[in-house]
């Protein structure tokens, strides 16, 4: 069984900061590209940024600049920083990772995973 959990989430003001984590567990062989979407209320999940294993970014056009993602690949976590916060960013946050998995017979095969969603609500 593998498992990604984020934490991080929470209550804070404009203007703040925040670092959200991820840390994949279970029975991983490896981990591919990490990243993390964003849904707020009645609209559709969208991509903020991805990264694969050798640390290779990619931003969603209108997140660059104050979202940062990193991965740990000895922790098997991905991290986003989010600094200069604004209403607008308020938003169930969900890590997404393609996780290679080795079955008994030495057969490796990938899959997506989700977590569970972090919420994180900016007040004005």
């Amino acid at each position: 069984q593998v498992q990604l959990v984020e934490s991080g989430g929470g209550l804070v003001q404009a203007g703040g900061s925040l670092r959200l984590s991820c840390a994949a567990s279970g029975s991983i062989f490896s981990i591919d590209t990490m990243a993390w979407h964003r849904q707020a209320p009645g609209k559709q999940r969208e991509l903020v940024a991805r990264i694969t294993s050798d640390g290779s970014t990619n931003y969603a056009d209108d997140m660059k600049g104050r979202f940062t993602i990193s991965r740990d690949n000895a922790k098997n976590t991905v991290y986003l920083q989010i600094n200069d916060l604004k209403p607008e960013d308020t938003s169930v946050y969900y890590c997404n990772a393609i996780i290679i998995i080795r079955s008994n017979f030495g057969r490796t095969s990938s899959r997506s995973y989700w977590g569970q969603g972090t919420q994180v609500t900016v007040s004005s």
